[in-house]
């Protein structure tokens, strides 16, 4: 009997837990930055969607490429709701060498929807200015080589920084789940 009442105990947590509200951090940070089109993307007008900010290169060889896969099956679970109701946005942390037209390439490597996802560069100032604010960190080691802190931010609809997850191996269900989440709200 007590162990039915423990394991009953573990499995109310846990669904408590899963139906949490996620914390708010505050305000997230505003950027306003070039796509992989060459048009101007701002957090601003991403207002009443679900947001996923990352930091990549495209010519990172070991981290970016699992991170930017990971997102890319993340968007095909999402189904319709990516795009309208959910984007991502992922911001070189090597903007002397990507372009808009190497990150479309990069988009289109991984076959990133680009209706819902853009791949954004800027001035190097611009590029440090976000990654500083987000709470991330990037220092080019050489040209095509930079050193950088994998971060991945949610905001919800209403511009609020609600979760960041360390690495590259986040869990994609709890990711996705989260992602749910914030669009029920």
């Amino acid at each position: 009997a007590a162990l039915l009442v423990a394991c009953a105990a573990q499995a109310w947590g846990h669904a408590a837990k899963a139906q949490a509200r996620l914390p708010s951090v505050g305000p997230a940070p505003e950027f306003a930055l070039t796509s992989q089109s060459g048009e101007r993307v701002s957090l601003a007008e991403q207002r009443g969607r679900v947001l996923a900010v990352t930091f990549i290169y495209a010519t990172c060889k070991d981290t970016c490429p699992i991170l930017t896969a990971k997102m890319a099956m993340i968007q095909r679970k999402l189904g319709a709701e990516f795009g309208p109701r959910v984007r991502f946005a992922s911001i070189t942390v090597e903007p002397e060498i990507d372009t808009p037209a190497v990150l479309k390439a990069y988009a289109q490597a991984y076959v990133a929807d680009l209706a819902g996802w853009s791949f954004l560069t800027g001035s190097s100032a611009e590029i440090q200015d976000v990654v500083k604010r987000y709470g991330a960190f990037a220092r080019r080691l050489k040209p095509g080589d930079v050193d950088h802190l994998f971060l991945t931010s949610l905001v919800d609809r209403k511009g609020m920084l609600r979760v960041q997850y360390l690495g590259y191996r986040f869990d994609p269900e709890e990711f996705l789940r989260d992602l749910r989440a914030l669009l029920r709200e």
